[in-house]
């Protein structure tokens, strides 16, 4: 074992006082070549490569999981970082207090530095948005609160984009999460898929323009302590999933390309490329009925090393999606965890997302199977980005300071007003919308709504539909689980785009007794003509507060939907079933992409400019 690198470094600003002592005890003939911040990185790193065992290798190649639990360590990560060696995690679990997660962050720096002494590079999936859902996104309470990136798609602005992207990184530094795990950048060419709610929607175009100011907005102009790295997802596409269903479930493993389309998925990651993303992701997906061997793409040479280091020339690192060793090795079902985990390596990917067994990596080398140059080529790019962060310098957050930064008031009023600004107006015959001032003193029946956020708006709510004068629904897209479902096979849709009959009918219930606004959460294409006929007005959204839908209805200091449909709706299941999977804008719509209409002037009521939310 390297115990010598549990030694201090020079860490710059405010250290924990037992980190400071250590360095005070120390000469400046004792300090290891790698924690000479004059020197340069790839001289430190290969000065910490040359120190470490294999053991301590194969430990950097693994992208665990952790998560808060009682606001302190959870069960596992002791072991992980002392006796495996795992530097790298995604942390589990929305940032609902800042003070809690930048302490928690501090005191696991500390113990990796008393255990091992390589900093802990700490990831997040999206937490801005409004999905909590570990698998996939988290809900981030302290921080502020935005439309999810479908909304940001509805506003077609790259400047917005930035924007976004730039006060997200100052609030995942200030806590110390310091690599996204996004941008999704799938193409949402299957409307029936159930993660496009991540995307950037359907157009190859308007995602490419959106996604580089993203990465810009992450990374900054150059690595360095104030970047958060970049995990560009889910190469080479992940929308064309056949029958719309998705590769985390054994039943949706397969991609399909009907319309031989693969280059229109591969444009965003070509942008991504050059635009500098540090780490790409390869779906779970296999391909089917292409030239590439029908294994999951992180298992295949042919799409790893072959189309994406040599073809399309990126040379970061590529971090396989979570658990394909353990659980979701498709193509590879009947093989052993050790036989997976050799093809990942020998595709070329650098480091294994969601598995925790590095003792099957020493295995390969010790077997002959993998040589241990090829574990230091991935190892020196994971060290490198860890020393180009500034971690191995000061690993440490300051916890006042985050305090002040996460969900200050200019970000949560910036994420505030995109919420607004996203929605999309799908229908709105006569006008109907905004409601008028004196709508505010009728009797409301409402669904989908808080009832505080009713009564915050000093709006009267009935018990049914025949006892109101308005109604509101705010629904979900159709879910119709197939096979039932519960937990993430809940909360990734499938099935039919439509809703059922029982649905139906008990909508067009509602509809006959009062006027309804309705307002769709997309987290995929909704195919519902009979809304959109019997509805008083029909929305689309993307994630937002009960109090932005208000604003936006009633037309609050000026408040309006902006948002265009960044995809197509089908007109039916039927229509999404017709289509084919890799191919945009090709079934018989509903509404068109770019689909979103506009309020008529009704400021006469005395709205105010916007923006004074």
């Amino acid at each position: 074992m390297w115990s010598h690198l549990v030694v201090a470094g020079i860490f710059a600003g405010a250290l924990p006082s037992t980190f400071a002592s250590q360095i005070s005890r120390r000469s400046e003939s004792d300090v290891p070549a790698y924690r000479n911040a004059d020197l340069c990185i790839d001289e430190r790193v290969e000065d910490l490569l040359s120190r470490m065992t294999l053991e301590e290798k194969a430990g950097q190649m693994y992208h665990a999981r952790t998560s808060l639990v009682n606001n302190t360590f959870d069960a596992n990560i002791k072991n992980y970082i002392t006796n495996k060696h795992i530097t790298h995690y995604v942390f589990s679990g929305g940032v609902n207090d800042a003070r809690v997660v930048a302490t928690w962050q501090n005191e696991l720096q500390q113990f990796a530095l008393d255990n091992g002494g390589i900093p802990i590079t700490l990831s997040s999936d999206p937490q801005h948005g409004w999905t909590q859902d570990t698998a996939v996104s988290n809900l981030g309470a302290s921080f502020s609160r935005w439309t999810e990136p479908m909304g940001i798609a509805a506003l077609r602005s790259p400047d917005l984009a930035r924007q976004f992207a730039e006060i997200a990184r100052e609030e995942y530094t200030a806590v110390g999460l310091r690599q996204a795990l996004h941008p999704q950048v799938d193409l949402a060419t299957e409307p029936r898929w159930g993660r496009s709610s991540g995307t950037l929607g359907e157009d190859a175009d308007l995602t490419t323009e959106l996604m580089v100011q993203y990465i810009k907005g992450f990374q900054g102009d150059r690595i360095g302590p104030h970047s958060v790295i970049t995990t560009t997802k889910h190469f080479p596409g992940g929308g064309p999933m056949e029958n719309g269903e998705d590769s985390h479930f054994p039943w949706g493993k397969n991609q399909t390309y009907p319309g031989n389309n693969q280059e229109y998925h591969l444009a965003p990651f070509r942008a991504a490329i050059e635009a500098g993303t540090r780490q790409m992701m390869p779906y779970y997906s296999r391909p089917i009925d292409t030239e590439w061997e029908e294994v999951g793409f992180a298992f295949s040479r042919g799409i790893i090393t072959d189309l994406l280091k040599e073809e399309l020339g990126f040379d970061g690192i590529v971090v396989t999606d979570w658990g394909i060793v353990s659980t979701r090795g498709w193509g590879l079902e009947d093989e052993t965890m050790l036989e997976r985990t050799r093809r990942i390596v020998e595709a070329g990917c650098d480091i294994l997302g969601g598995e925790t067994n590095p003792e099957l990596m020493v295995e390969l080398v010790n077997s002959g199977l993998v040589t241990e140059e090829r574990i230091d080529r991935s190892v020196r790019k994971l060290l490198k980005e860890k020393f180009e962060l500034g971690l191995f310098d000061n690993p440490f957050v300051n916890i006042e300071a985050a305090v002040r930064v996460v969900g200050n008031e200019y970000f949560s009023r910036l994420g505030n007003e995109t919420q607004r600004r996203a929605f999309t107006l799908l229908t709105n015959p006569d006008d109907f919308l905004p409601l008028p001032v004196s709508a505010r003193s009728a009797r409301f029946y409402v669904e989908g709504i808080d009832e505080d956020a009713m009564a915050a708006y000093d709006l009267t709510v009935v018990d049914t539909p025949e006892e109101a004068d308005y109604a509101f629904l705010r629904l979900d897209s159709p879910a119709n689980y197939v096979p039932p479902g519960s937990g993430l096979t809940s909360s990734i849709n499938n099935g039919s785009i439509e809703y059922n009959a029982t649905v139906k009918a008990y909508h067009a219930s509602i509809f006959e007794a009062v006027p309804t606004v309705v307002d769709i959460k997309l987290n995929r294409p909704a195919a519902v003509p009979e809304i959109a006929e019997a509805a008083a007005a029909l929305f689309g959204s993307y994630g937002s507060s009960h109090e932005a839908f208000l604003d936006v209805v009633f037309g609050v200091d000026g408040w309006a939907p902006e948002g265009k449909l960044p995809f197509e709706i089908p007109r039916s299941q039927a229509a999404a079933e017709a289509q084919l999977e890799d191919v945009p804008f090709d079934s018989d719509t509903l509404f068109e992409f770019g689909h979103g209409l506009r309020y008529k002037d009704k400021c006469s009521q005395g709205c105010r400019r916007r923006g004074r939310l």
